[in-house]
């Protein structure tokens, strides 16, 4: 496996890795802009344009797209989030120059015409009701808006139903020409492939493509609070979250073996603590969220109202137990999960295209695999402890429940 880079006359990058005993490639279009670059008032409109660009361009309807894609057994799709949005498409080796154009057309020749727009706001909307309908969904976007409270990387990526309803087929297609310009694309793609083929194909397809100017990124402050939904449900809805690390952040590994430790998976203290020993959760695990600026810590749980008491303490005791430091077991157990996680993903074709155009974009090189695994193997016990006890102390939580009962009573 070899990793090539190049970067086309107008700024725009091409990243592969060439795998000779498949016969697939997964081919990706990643642009550096996300919800968290939107105005207010165009809140969602990333999202919307995502939609869009399926639904027709100068050449081919939406029903070509699919059709096209389909017909050589090829799959295709996109989706957004608060830093970037993604279209890719996985299809056989000799239809890679296909998937190019497809990608290609629908991000440089979209119609967004105004019937199609009229219609897939309607589909966007029935999303947005089903996010809200969905209280273990919704409540992560109501823990990032008390994270990062008035700020855009706080606001949902779907948007808000007025600001949808809003937009136009002129606000779409300003927002794509001002943003999808060579200078934030990367193309990225693994499989059975030559480089420099693909490299053709991208400069054919992309090359009269302005270079335009780099996404200006809002920094991000993160600010805490609290954000409580009463409903009439079964289980009431926790989250909570503190400051986290960025991606160049120099505790992020560190970060990672301390949430693996304490809720990322099966052996996690708060799985056997909360779930196997007291059965006061069927859903419980630690997360975190990173951006090139900014990032969060959180830790998620579901259960019923009646058991939310019992609960939080058995929480705070195994954070605060961990913050004396891990045990040599499950510091050896998260380290090697990590590892194995970042192996398991060289393995399949998607995720490592994902890999490579999300680290071009963060890092503008591709970090090498020994690189990142040395960065978990340095991690030491007493790191883990500084986090956790950073955590533990901080008065700056952030947090957020949907659900019935006595929500006030239910801090961190």
């Amino acid at each position: 496996m070899s990793v090539e880079i190049t970067r086309l006359a107008n700024g725009l990058r091409i990243v592969s890795e060439s795998r000779k005993s498949i016969q697939t490639v997964a081919v990706g279009v990643w642009v550096d802009i996300g919800a968290r670059h939107e105005p207010q008032k165009l809140n969602g409109i990333t999202h919307c344009l995502e939609h869009m660009l399926f639904k027709g361009t100068d050449r081919r309807s939406a029903r070509d797209i699919a059709f096209e894609i389909e017909a050589v057994g090829g799959h295709m799709n996109a989706y957004t989030s608060r830093d970037n949005t993604t279209y890719y498409a996985r299809v056989m080796k000799d239809d890679m120059e296909l998937a190019v154009d497809l990608l290609a057309d629908i991000v440089l020749n979209s119609a967004c015409a105004d019937v199609e727009l009229k219609r897939e706001k309607e589909v966007i909307l029935q999303e947005i009701g089903q996010a809200l309908d969905t209280p273990d969904d919704i409540v992560f976007d109501h823990l990032q808006a008390a994270a990062y409270r008035d700020q855009p990387i706080g606001r949902t990526i779907l948007g808000e139903p007025e600001t949808v309803r809003a937009l136009t087929h002129d606000d779409l297609k300003a927002y794509l020409k001002r943003n999808y310009t060579a200078s934030n694309i990367v193309v990225s793609a693994v499989g059975n492939l030559e480089h420099a083929d693909l490299v053709r194909m991208v400069e054919e397809k992309f090359s009269a493509l302005e270079t335009g100017t780099a996404t200006n990124t809002e920094a991000a402050l993160y600010t805490g609070g609290r954000i409580t939904e009463k409903r009439d449900l079964e289980q009431v809805h926790i989250t909570a979250a503190w400051p986290g690390c960025s991606f160049t952040d120099a505790d992020y590994y560190a970060l990672q073996v301390y949430s693996t430790i304490l809720g990322g998976g099966m052996s996690s203290r708060l799985f056997q603590e909360v779930r196997e020993e007291r059965g006061l959760a069927y859903s419980i695990y630690s997360f975190t969220s990173s951006h090139k600026d900014t990032g969060i810590f959180g830790l998620y749980a579901g259960t019923g109202p009646e058991m939310a008491g019992d609960m939080m303490p058995v929480i705070r005791g195994e954070m605060e137990a961990l913050a004396k430091g891990p045990t040599d077991e499950e510091f050896t157990i998260a380290r090697a999960q990590l590892k194995s996680g970042l192996m398991m993903a060289l393995e399949a074709t998607t995720s490592r295209m994902e890999q490579l155009g999300r680290q071009l974009l963060v890092f503008d090189r591709i970090l090498p695999i020994e690189e990142m695994t040395g960065n978990v193997d340095t991690v030491t016990k007493s790191d883990v402890a500084q986090i956790a006890e950073r955590i533990v102390s901080s008065k700056s939580a952030s947090v957020a429940i949907i659900g019935g009962g006595d929500l006030d009573a239910i801090t961190f």
